[in-house]
C-alpha cells in the first residue's frame, strides 16, 4: 500500500497497463493453445472415420475373396500357385497389426487379384459363369468404391500432416505426441497401372 502511495498517477497507469497486456497475451495463448488441441482431435477422428471408410471395403473385397477363388478352383484346379498366392496375400490382411503393415498388405493383395485376372483370361467357360460373373460385378463396384475411400482418406491425411508438422502447431502436436499418419500409396510400379477387374 504504501508502494501504491509512492508512485505517481501515470506509473499506477503504466503497471495496470502492462498486467493487462500480459493477461490478454496469456488468455489468447490459452485460447490458441486450446483451439488448436481441439482441432487436432477433429482431424484425429476425421482420420479414423476415413480409415474405417477404406477398412469397410476391404472387409468386404476380404470376404468376397473365398467366394471368388472358390469359384475359379473349379475351373482352374492345375492353377494352385495364383490361389495360394491371394490366400497368402489375404492372411497377411488379417494379421496386419498397424496401418502401414495393413496398407502394404492391400497392396500385396491387389497384386494378386491382377494374377487371377490373367489367369481367368485362359477360362472362357469360367467368364460365361454366372456365379462368378456376379462376383466379379461385385468387386468391381467394391474396388470403385474402395479407390474413392482412398482418395478421402489420403486427403484427410495429407491435412492432418500438414498442420503437425507446421509451427506454431506443432508445439500442440508435439504436447500430444502425435506420430506422422501414413498415406495410402502403392510402391511398385506394376502397382501403379490400372487394375482391370474384369476376368
Amino acid at each position: 500500500m504504501k508502494l501504491l502511495l509512492a508512485l505517481d498517477t501515470p506509473a499506477i497507469i503504466g503497471i495496470c497497463v502492462a498486467v493487462g497486456v500480459v493477461v490478454i497475451l496469456t488468455i489468447a495463448i490459452i485460447g490458441w493453445y486450446i483451439s488448436a488441441h481441439n482441432k487436432f482431435v477433429k482431424m484425429i477422428n476425421q482420420c479414423d472415420e476415413a480409415w474405417s471408410t477404406i477398412d469397410i471395403y476391404l472387409k468386404k473385397r476380404f470376404d468376397l475373396i473365398p467366394n471368388l477363388v472358390e469359384t475359379v478352383k473349379g475351373y482352374a484346379k492345375h492353377e494352385n500357385e495364383t490361389l495360394t498366392r491371394i490366400a497368402e496375400a489375404r492372411a497377411m490382411v488379417n494379421a496386419a497389426a498397424s496401418s502401414a503393415d495393413r496398407i502394404e498388405a492391400e497392396a500385396r493383395l491387389t497384386g494378386a487379384l491382377r494374377g487371377m485376372r490373367v489367369m481367368v483370361e485362359s477360362y472362357p467357360e469360367l467368364k460365361a459363369n454366372t456365379n462368378f460373373m456376379s462376383l466379379q460385378n461385385q468387386l468391381t463396384s467394391i474396388e470403385g468404391e474402395l479407390q474413392n475411400a482412398r482418395k478421402y482418406y489420403n486427403a484427410t491425411v495429407r491435412e492432418f500432416n500438414i498442420k503437425r508438422d507446421s509451427f506454431p502447431s506443432s508445439i500442440v502436436a508435439n504436447k500430444m505426441r502425435l506420430e506422422k499418419q501414413p498415406l495410402f500409396t502403392v510402391d511398385s510400379e506394376e502397382e501403379r497401372k490400372n487394375v482391370k477387374v474384369q476376368f
